[in-house]
């Protein structure tokens, strides 16, 4: 079982791969050296976005990046000698069916960085097709056991996709969905994670807009033993408005230690910058912004869960 971690965690994720090349410059196919770097050095903006940021008062001991192997190396290399939470993800990018990056070389990999997070980002509906759910369990257990006495901890990223039946259950609503329907499955699918014996340290969850569906998900994520397993909010690219409610709303719930959120603090700087209409440090600055407003809204929300707890 995990040994979890409960302490804080304000993690800016930019592990994207299969996005960055199709998503943000439109290009397929095997990579030229020349897009390749150029792909390297938009990781550095926000990177150096995120310093900033630790530099203007976040904590580095809370501060944390998600970046890739392939396209970030270097960044993982310097954040690890600067004493700043690494994470690095395990799986392949873009896939709807959770794989390891490198096969059957993984351990090999982690060790070689040896992150403080693995990341596994995983689409996982219980009612989904029963065989791919299986498939990915086994894949998921074998690296959660090859994780016990490593020097990296096992950070599992959750996304429950709607199936076409879930979707036409609620008339193709997709908010519909996320608010009537997901909450139940991530709570299912949790379980039957856990019972196959996938032991996270810390699970990487979508937004939730109610407070008792955020605390029956810790609930979920601690039983059995599993007091120090923590929670932290993905941003899913969503707008800064979704964000900041998914927020507010987990900072107030024990267990939920922070956030992972991506898209929504550096798209827009890039897109920005790809196009020429603005330069290099504005974007650095605006990245830097962002995940402050992030880290202030989150400690400001659960600050305030705490007084009134405390008044009550």
């Amino acid at each position: 079982m995990s040994t979890g971690y409960s302490q804080p965690l304000y993690i800016l994720p930019f592990d994207h791969r299969s996005s960055f090349v199709s998503g943000m410059f439109g290009w397929s196919g095997v990579l030229k050296p020349e897009q390749t770097a150029q792909i390297t050095a938009a990781k550095r903006v926000i990177y150096d976005g995120f310093s900033a940021a630790v530099d203007d008062g976040v904590d580095p001991h809370k501060a944390g990046i998600l970046v890739d192997e392939h396209f970030g190396a270097d960044i993982l290399r310097d954040a690890k000698h600067g004493g700043i939470i690494t994470c690095a993800p395990v799986e392949k990018s873009g896939q709807d069916e959770f794989d390891f990056e490198f096969g059957e070389d993984f351990e090999r990999h982690i060790e070689a960085f040896a992150p403080n997070f693995c990341k596994v980002l995983v689409r996982y509906n219980p009612e989904g097709d029963a065989a791919v759910n299986h498939r990915q369990s086994s894949r998921l257990r074998r690296l959660s056991e090859a994780l016990v006495g490593s020097p990296s901890r096992f950070m599992f990223e959750l996304l429950v996709p709607a199936t076409s039946s879930q979707l036409d259950a609620v008339a193709g609503n997709a908010q519909a969905y996320d608010r009537k329907l997901r909450p139940a499955l991530m709570l299912r699918a949790i379980s039957e994670l856990q019972d196959a014996g996938v032991e996270p340290d810390v699970w990487k969850v979508e937004g939730l807009e109610s407070r008792d569906d955020c605390a029956r998900i810790v609930a979920m994520a601690r039983r059995g033993g599993r007091e120090s397993v923590g929670c932290i909010v993905l941003g899913r690219g969503e707008s800064e408005q979704h964000v900041r409610a998914w927020l507010a709303t987990a900072a107030g719930v024990p267990g939920f230690i922070g956030f992972a959120v991506g898209r929504t603090t550096f798209w827009d700087s890039l897109i920005s910058l790809r196009d020429g209409t603005i330069d290099r440090p504005a974007a650095v600055a605006e990245i830097a912004r962002r995940y402050r407003s992030w880290v202030a809204l989150f400690e400001k929300a659960k600050n305030a869960a705490g007084a009134s707890v405390a008044d009550a």
